[in-house]
């Protein structure tokens, strides 16, 4: 006869479990954790943004009541301009009217057209927004497949002809500058073979210029670190295993080799965003496109301060936000980047 051991214990009761318990595990979550230390890089990001906006504006060469009022008119008539545009207060005491109106979503009045910025940028948005998003969708579409292709076919050092030639020139399209291409473009495209309109943004076709001048360089950038994502993928064990059971060629790469190259490719695609919309500035400005950029280069021809910080508050929010998408979608796809250090 065995005796039962005088430490045994019977198991608890369901009522007995520690409540705790739950909320380690809630704890323990990934995205709690992720959620948390995005929304206090956001909170220091807007943070600075704001700071930095509303310092480095009044550097700006030039009296905005002046530019205003123009050339002819006497000194007193800019000095009343002055003290109704408020730049007559100290510093401190205009970094408060600016920050408590922010708290209010107002982000001022117009210097130049003495009407409500909220209302002039929400005007412009749209199409600044139009030309970022078709400009990244068509990185996306051209990056992606290139890259790819040309590492597939280079893999174990075959075809160094064509690894040479997508080296090297997706290395010069990618270096050079947005305003370069976009002139080059109107040149070839708009006056030597007149197929698209020089600018505006009346039609459909007024958007293919601008969208292509602004995305070729980023998508050039991508394409090369897609093409070396690849080579390094297709050495992986998973692939030479998945060739060893000699699958169809675009099961092997769409359904192996793709999932393993989307991590790096967001990745770096959340860092071309806010060039990209840096870069539509300027672009906008070839075109004489009606968006954000054209606008932020009149308010500083006038120094019209609040239009100026307006513009750069919403460009600025707005990559921030991007950003966050991005690793969202990266979160969703590879649990493993939620730990990591956020890249925007």
């Amino acid at each position: 006869m065995t005796a039962t051991p005088a430490t045994a214990k019977a198991p608890p009761s369901p009522g007995t479990v520690p409540l705790r318990r739950t909320g380690a595990a809630w704890a323990s979550n990934p995205w709690v954790d992720f959620a948390v230390r995005r929304l206090g890089g956001v909170l220091l990001s807007l943070v600075m943004l704001v700071v930095l906006t509303f310092l480095i504006v009044p550097l700006i060469p030039g009296d905005p009541a002046r530019a205003v009022a123009g050339t002819d008119a006497s000194a007193e008539t800019v000095a009343k301009l002055r003290a109704q545009m408020g730049l007559d207060e100290p510093l401190g005491v205009q970094f408060l009217d600016f920050v408590g109106g922010l708290l209010h979503f107002d982000l001022g009045t117009s210097f130049r057209f003495n009407d409500s910025v909220s209302l002039l940028i929400a005007a412009k948005l749209p199409y600044t927004a139009q030309l970022a998003f078709a400009a990244i969708v068509l990185v996306l579409l051209l990056a992606v497949p290139l890259g790819m292709a040309t590492g597939i076919l280079t893999r174990g050092g075959r075809k160094r002809w064509l690894d040479m030639l997508f080296g090297n020139t997706a290395g010069f399209l990618a270096s050079l500058p947005g305003y370069v291409t976009a002139t080059l473009f109107i040149l070839c495209f708009a006056i030597l073979i007149p197929v698209f309109p020089a600018g505006g943004a009346d039609t459909l076709s007024a958007l293919v210029l601008p969208t292509v001048a602004l995305a070729l360089g980023p998508a050039c950038a991508v394409a090369r670190v897609v093409r070396q994502e690849t080579a390094t993928v297709l050495e992986q064990d998973f692939m030479r295993t998945a060739r060893g059971r000699r699958l169809p060629p675009l099961r092997l790469y769409l359904r192996h080799a793709l999932p393993n190259l989307l991590t790096s490719t967001l990745t770096l695609t959340g860092l071309i965003l806010a060039s990209l919309l840096g870069g539509a500035i300027i672009i906008e400005t070839v075109f004489n496109y009606p968006g954000l950029g054209n606008e932020i280069i009149q308010a500083i021809i006038y120094r019209d301060y609040p239009v100026i910080q307006g513009i750069i508050l919403v460009v600025g929010l707005i990559a921030t936000l991007l950003n966050i998408l991005v690793d969202v979608i990266l979160g969703i796809i590879d649990p493993r980047t939620l730990g990591a250090k956020t890249h925007g």
